[in-house]
């Protein structure tokens, strides 16, 4: 009997160590170990555990438990083709964070080491190390990207080319660290929102070639030497720019160039038909060009367009416009011209399509020039010729005439300096 109670007593014993073992604070450490695994984060010496959330799954590899929690690795170290492109890739990331519109998510491929699958990058070779790889052009055209800014950006591609940016939403200026880029040869930021004086930068710039300013808001003068550079396009029209013609514009070996839509002032100088004698388009219209028309602007025997309209030109039509034998379209609308309009201008001009010389004050048309009204190539809307309709009022004809203009060397507008197409016949 007396062993009874000893063998209770063991019991008892036994039933409190097992109880010890199984308190509840080793219950919820290894809860919350659980727990912080299903939130993704990784417990240090848990590599290669199995973190499924379903407790009851038996075949899960148990975590060894820690209260040490750690935030998952960073990204493996980027590996660059070449050196070249690894120094570009943050200057890319960093305009990456200034554009505030993507609506084409052009820059949700500007991720990772391989710039040259960027949409809108290039890579070649670079003129200095045949065996390298560079970002040598940048296409942007039609991106419709925003960014308060192009500085630091283009300047800091040491390697570029070609950058072109037709129609986004870029502001600022044109950085003057462009001038330290030494194969630059085309830049078209056209049609954004670009402002300040003209980039003068690119006077720096002896391998540009190209150079597109167009439908921005840059202001003020444009340097005179930019017109003798080693440009073969030069288009600046629609912005601000405000000065008379310069003078060695007349020496100019640009191959196109557009000063439309500005506010150009003074006089076209009788030098500059002879400059611009290679080009095909020649375009002056929406400025304010006061003056008479030089005679010398029949020497433009390649122009297929020529347009000076909406200016304050004034004067006669002199009859060497007779020689422009290849242009299609020739607009002298918006101007204060007076007089007849020459017959042997509507004879010689054989290739015309349109022909405007509406809103100025001519008085007479002869039977040649009244087919070509007929036809609708010519355009006499809003002048003072008495017999047609759609002109001036007597009133405002009146008004024009009372006030004299006179033209310098009045005696070369009879003169032509051409062989007209229906003076080849023999007799």
């Amino acid at each position: 009997m007396s062993s009874i109670p000893a063998t209770l007593l063991v019991s008892i014993l036994y039933l409190l160590l097992v109880s010890v073992h199984m308190s509840p604070r080793d219950v919820n450490i290894d809860t919350k170990s659980l727990r912080s695994s299903s939130s993704g984060h990784r417990s240090k010496g848990t590599k290669g555990c199995n973190h499924n959330n379903n407790l009851l799954d038996t075949n899960t590899t148990p975590c060894q438990k820690s209260t040490t929690i750690q935030a998952v690795p960073a990204s493996p170290t980027l590996v660059f083709a070449d050196q070249r492109l690894q120094v570009v890739y943050p200057i890319i990331q960093k305009f990456k964070s200034t554009i505030t519109s993507d609506p084409l998510g052009v820059t949700n491929t500007w991720v990772g080491s391989d710039i040259c699958s960027y949409k809108g990058f290039y890579c070649d070779t670079p003129p200095d190390n045949t065996s390298a790889t560079a970002l040598a052009s940048i296409d942007f055209n039609g991106f419709q990207l925003a960014a308060s800014t192009l500085d630091g950006f283009i300047d800091n591609l040491p390697d570029i080319a070609l950058f072109h940016a037709n129609s986004n939403n870029f502001g600022g200026t044109i950085s003057p660290q462009i001038a330290k880029l030494p194969y630059l040869y085309e830049l078209d930021v056209s049609n954004n929102q670009l402002s300040g004086p003209f980039p003068s930068a690119v006077l720096g710039l002896s391998t540009l070639t190209f150079l597109d300013l167009r439908f921005n808001f840059f202001s003020g003068p444009v340097p005179p030497q930019i017109f003798i550079q080693n440009l073969q396009v030069l288009f600046i029209n629609n912005n601000i720019f405000t000065q008379g013609l310069p003078d060695n514009l007349a020496t100019t070996q640009i191959l196109l160039l557009t000063l439309a839509n500005n506010k150009f002032m003074g006089p076209i100088p009788r030098s500059l038909p002879k400059a611009l004698a290679t080009l095909s388009e020649v375009l002056f219209l929406n400025n304010q060009l006061t003056g008479c028309l030089p005679y010398e602007i029949g020497f433009l025997e390649e122009a297929t367009v020529f347009d000076a309209g909406n200016n304050q030109l004034t004067g006669p039509l002199p009859l060497s416009l007779s020689c422009l034998e290849k242009v299609e379209v020739l607009n002298l609308g918006g101007n204060l011209l007076y007089g007849m309009v020459p017959e042997v201008v509507c004879a010689g001009l054989v290739n015309l399509v349109n022909f405007s010389l509406s809103d100025n004050y001519f008085t007479h048309v002869g039977p040649l020039c009244r087919i070509l009204i007929q036809r609708g190539v010519l355009d006499v809307r809003n002048n003072c010729i008495p017999d047609l309709p759609f002109q001036r009022s007597v009133i405002e004809c009146a008004e024009f005439f009372a006030t004299p203009r006179m033209c310098p060397f009045m005696w070369f507008y009879s003169f032509i300096p051409c062989k007209l197409p229906f003076q080849n016949h023999t007799p």
